[in-house]
């Protein structure tokens, strides 16, 4: 799978190849797969084969009308997942923010061919310090046509706390003819379908069984760590998590994106590893039973 990028770099799938082992990476609701680049790069040079789709209508931009669903979202990301297992033996989910729900969603309904979830700062509702008090009375809005009376700005500092890549971030979107408000914003449509899928995945993570890393900061500007927890206590397999302590919302690209990235790889490597052993337990076993039947 070759990397992938148009002319203005941001409404692109960001891919690499590599082995035969993938990691399929959901950016988050209203960003772009930039947003998951580092961790993709540093991922490929352990050996992963990497996609980062661009998600039509959960991507900036690509939604202008808000007439896309959450359904179409997913359609969209199994469609992605399918492509990367007709190359890769064995596959890692995870996503940023609503692109981790998202990736929840894929390994409950594909459960046994995922061998992983990695979720970065999951936000089951956006809480965090900087989203306004009155943003719950949106739990109200339950119909499209009065959710199209809302739009919401998110604020500074937009989930990075380091100041210079929050200031080279703000030049490249002018750069590129866009605004910061323009960018950062997200129409009530667009969350309402988030708040459907939320449901939906709520529902699920009891019979979710796979092996999970959660990485959260605790300082979370969009997402409470609070939506972390909740996640841990309701998957059904084992869950590591990682409190980041110098980050905000963004975790793949703040401060701490070395420590996302080390812990992600160490993640992976040891579930491949398990998975490993444990196949290996499975084809003893057969023989043996064939040996038995031989006899």
């Amino acid at each position: 799978m070759k990397k992938k990028q148009n002319s203005s770099g941001y409404l692109s799938s960001v891919s690499f190849s590599g082995g035969r082992t993938g990691v399929l990476l959901v950016h988050s609701l209203g960003g772009t797969p930039l947003e998951l680049k580092y961790v993709a790069q540093g991922l490929s040079r352990a050996g992963y084969t990497v996609h980062c789709p661009m998600l039509p209508g959960l991507t900036h931009g690509t939604d202008v009308l808000s007439l896309s669903r959450w359904q179409d979202w997913y359609a969209e990301l199994e469609r992605a997942f399918d492509e990367l297992r007709s190359e890769c033996d064995t596959i890692l989910v995870g996503g940023l923010s609503a692109g981790a729900i998202l990736a929840l969603h894929l390994a409950s309904r594909r459960q046994s061919e995922i061998a992983g979830v990695i979720s970065f700062a999951p936000t089951l509702w956006p809480n965090g310090w900087a989203v306004p008090w009155t943003f719950n009375f949106f739990r109200l809005v339950y119909t499209r046509w009065f959710s199209r009376l809302f739009r919401f700005q998110l604020r500074a500092p937009y989930g990075i706390k380091d100041e210079r890549l929050r200031t080279f971030m703000e030049d490249s979107i002018k750069a590129d003819n866009r605004t910061v408000g323009e960018v950062y914003s997200r129409s009530g449509v667009t969350v309402l379908e988030f708040t459907r899928l939320v449901r939906k995945v709520e529902s699920e993570l009891p019979g979710l069984k796979l092996p999970t890393l959660i990485i959260h900061p605790r300082h979370d500007d969009q997402s409470h760590i609070d939506n972390a927890l909740r996640i841990q206590r309701q998957l059904a397999g084992p869950v590591e998590t990682v409190i980041l302590d110098d980050c905000f919302h963004v975790v793949t690209l703040d401060r701490q994106r070395d420590v996302v990235l080390d812990r992600t790889l160490e993640f992976a490597h040891r579930v491949l590893a398990k998975s490993a052993a444990a196949q290996k337990t499975d084809q003893r076993n057969n023989k043996t039973a064939t040996l038995g039947v031989e006899a």
